[in-house]
């Protein structure tokens, strides 16, 4: 039994946030996000992920990307 629990363990990932939810940074951080309800806009001082680079699962290559870069209040990019 706990060969299969080790087996399917090797195969979970982390969401980054929950089902029916979408996760938003923190303007001018790299490390400030939260998860906001479907079809609510992020709260004051978040905005959304450009499109195509929302980090989906904790150490994705998007979430890593994040890491290193920040959004303006604007959504714009900008480098550390």
């Amino acid at each position: 039994m706990a060969g299969i629990f080790l087996a399917a363990g090797c195969a979970f990932r982390e969401s980054i946030c929950s089902s029916g939810e979408y996760p938003v940074a923190a303007v001018r951080s790299t490390t400030g996000r939260t998860c906001v309800e479907d079809g609510q806009a992020p709260p004051a001082g978040f905005v959304q992920f450009p499109e195509g680079k929302v980090p989906q699962h904790v150490g994705d290559e998007w979430d890593r990307y994040w890491a290193e870069h920040m959004l303006d209040e604007n959504g714009r990019e900008l480098g550390v």
